[in-house]
């Protein structure tokens, strides 16, 4: 049996960061991957039109100078295939593939006599004093349970597993369910391939337009001599992105003030929208409202049919009640031809089975060659939950957490010494790389604090963090979201237990908490 002093799962920015920062230390570690290359969330998701919501310059390491000076983005918001690029120049560049296993998968992890016994699908057995999972928030497919949908005769495809090869859409009928953040991303690029086009909606989303662009060369040049003070004021902000502050509060200022400064947030695009049009977009109802309005008011301007345009405007829940997408002429994809709205909402035409020709609703039966499944993810815990990891005592991990996810900081459980994870359940939600960098940095210093020992949360620690987690989304309107199924509170996926699954207290103070958590000496850990 193979021993290591950490084992990481998961090769995408986690386990590659993490990688990194357990070398520094000196400890041998081996990565374990699922897939057979890096590239975690970008390996996997090679659906059309798959691309960053972030833009290019923040979405990336820091670890390595080389890697910010060495790396050029093309575009604004780079493509699937241009992150997975990245990713594994990332890897080449820090020699990090020498200790990655590919296309094996964890099965189970078992926590016995101060360390863990982790099995592999090949059958191999490794040894580790400590684990570090990578398995980021939006991992696990969600398939929901149509009756019929193993009798579809046509290609059945989940964006979230799309072939490498691609798929040849040409001349076919194709179905998609879902209008997420994929679904949003996927429909203009499939409609400009298929014959048609039929988009099966549950909830209609606030969709901004990213204005996606290529980087001019001086542009790169400044960003990345500025890489680092660009960093420190992501650091700063409250989803980690180096955006300026809003103009205060949106009711403050007259309504064609109002309206000049939502229309300066659409040129500039995604999330600028939200976070430097106004500060209490997500805090005041009547902020929100005005936001949402005018999403809805330029929706009424860019699709032609107004029977559509009602449709896929929003009402009913607060924008960012939902995680919003950045649109790459998401809107206008419904101008085309070939291009069909449906809703299946309850209020509309719910989808009652897939037939072997196609699907039906509750009026009507669509004939198509080809459904693909944007429908979502198990998220946040559904991939540590899919491993069968038992802690102290033999619980599972899915055990202790069926009424809902308890952590500490969101890295580490009680009842799981030696267990780490990076941006785990109750970690913030917001720009992941940045996000991630600063998990690692906490958790390769703890495994410094620790110097072997076994290291474990208290559950006093990780009861205060729910709460402060529960305390933190308080004010805000996100928890307004369960009535359309957010994955932010786990309501896409029935059965799952309700609750906040994310940190919504400001990715600044998460990492203000986990600094002076860390300068104290790790209170909340306990060493033996």
């Amino acid at each position: 049996m193979n021993t290591y002093d950490v084992v990481i799962v998961g090769a995408g920015f986690s386990g590659l960061a993490m990688l990194n920062r357990v070398r520094e230390s000196g400890l041998s570690a081996r990565v374990i991957e699922a897939g057979s290359n890096v590239g975690g969330t970008w390996f996997w998701n090679r659906y059309p039109g798959a691309r960053t919501d972030s833009e290019c310059y923040y979405y990336c390491l820091s670890f390595n100078k080389e890697l910010v000076a060495e790396w050029t983005w093309s575009e604004r918001y780079p493509g699937q295939p241009e992150m997975q690029r990245y990713l594994e120049f990332v890897a080449d560049r820090a020699d990090l593939r020498k200790d990655i296993t590919f296309s094996t998968r964890v099965t189970a992890m078992e926590y016995r006599d101060e360390g863990w016994d982790v099995s592999l699908d090949s059958g191999e057995q490794l040894r580790s004093r400590y684990v570090a999972t990578g398995l980021g928030f939006l991992t696990d497919p969600h398939v929901p349970d149509f009756p019929g949908l193993d009798t579809f005769a046509g290609d059945l495809h989940l964006t979230c597993r799309w072939p490498a090869e691609g798929v040849d859409l040409r001349g076919k009928r194709v179905g998609v369910i879902g209008t997420g953040a994929t679904g949003v991303q996927a429909i203009p690029v499939i409609a400009q391939e298929a014959a048609e086009v039929v988009v099966f909606q549950r909830t209609p989303n606030y969709v901004v337009p990213a204005q996606n662009r290529p980087m001019d060369p001086d542009e790169i040049a400044d960003l990345k001599a500025r890489h680092y003070e660009i960093l420190a004021k992501a650091r700063a902000h409250s989803f980690a992105m180096p955006f300026d502050a809003g103009h205060g509060a949106a009711m403050a200022v007259d309504e064609d003030e109002r309206q000049r400064i939502f229309s300066d947030g659409w040129a500039r695009g995604g999330f600028r929208f939200l976070f430097e049009t106004f500060d209490d977009l997500i805090l005041d109802p009547a902020a929100n409202e005005a936001a949402a309005e005018f999403i809805r008011s330029r929706i009424r301007e860019i699709v032609h049919d107004p029977a559509t345009a009602e449709l896929l405007s929003p009402r009913g829940y607060p924008y960012s009640g939902k995680r919003p997408p950045a649109g790459h002429d998401y809107y206008e994809a419904y101008n085309r031809d070939n291009v069909r709205l449906v809703d299946v909402s309850a209020k509309g035409a719910p989808i009652q089975e897939i037939t072997p020709t196609g699907l039906r609703t509750a009026d009507a039966s669509y004939e198509l060659d080809v459904l693909v499944l944007a429908t979502g993810f198990d998220a946040v815990t559904g991939a540590l939950t899919a491993i069968d990891i038992r802690g102290r005592d033999g619980i599972t991990l899915k055990e202790k957490w069926q009424d809902g996810p308890l952590t500490f900081l969101g890295t580490t459980t009680a009842g799981f010494p030696n267990l780490f994870m990076i941006t785990g359940p109750l970690s913030p939600f917001a720009n992941l790389p940045v996000c991630i960098e600063k998990n690692v940095e906490w958790i390769g210093a703890a495994l410094d604090h620790a110097a072997g020992r076994v290291v474990e949360a208290t559950e006093e620690a990780e009861q205060d963090w729910a709460r402060q987690t529960r305390e933190a989304v308080e004010p805000t309107l996100l928890t307004e979201g369960e009535g359309v199924h957010t994955w932010f509170l786990g309501a896409n996926i029935p059965g799952k237990a309700r609750g906040v699954n994310v940190w919504f207290g400001g990715a600044n103070n998460y990492f203000r908490i986990c600094d002076e958590n860390a300068d104290q000496g790790f209170p909340g850990l306990t060493l033996r």
